[in-house]
């Protein structure tokens, strides 16, 4: 299968995307860009149209892939939630480092929503700016509670 790419505008920041049929091989933000097709599922999620993006998924969710776990459960967190990088440890038993360390790692954001786990005492960090990862947990949100999702 042919792998694409393709660049959306959220706020500020540009998404770039890199997809071949519905495996999504990477996913990172830049503060330029030029508009290029994405897949539709992600148009719709970043214009805050649907909650999920499905049938796409993310390379870094086969096994072998380092954090592979990590990620598989964090993909779990519905849209609207969130939960701590200490839940996330302690259903795959490990340490609230290791999520953090796999979440500033994650090939795919969005698709793997690490911007849905966030600290104990406040939102957490998100690579390359933390304005990301509000505007989209604001995003969903407003969303949720229009859908009557939370």
């Amino acid at each position: 299968m042919e792998m694409r790419r393709g660049a959306f505008q959220f706020g500020y920041w540009w998404i770039h995307v890199t997809w071949a049929g519905t495996i999504v091989h990477k996913v990172s933000f830049s503060r330029t860009g030029e508009e290029a097709d994405i897949p539709l599922q992600l148009r719709q999620y970043l214009n805050g149209k649907v909650n999920g993006i499905s049938p796409l998924t993310s390379v870094a969710l086969e096994s072998d892939y380092p954090y592979s776990k990590i990620y598989r459960e964090v993909s779990k967190i519905p849209y609207g939630i969130t939960k701590t990088y200490s839940e996330i440890a302690e259903i795959t038993k490990t340490n609230p480092r290791l999520v953090g360390n796999a979440m500033k790692r994650n090939p795919t954001p969005l698709i793997i929503p690490c911007h849905r786990v966030v600290a104990k005492e406040g939102i957490g960090g998100f690579t390359p700016d933390i304005e990301i990862k509000k505007s989209l947990l604001l995003m969903e949100q407003k969303f949720s509670k229009s859908l009557n999702l939370s």
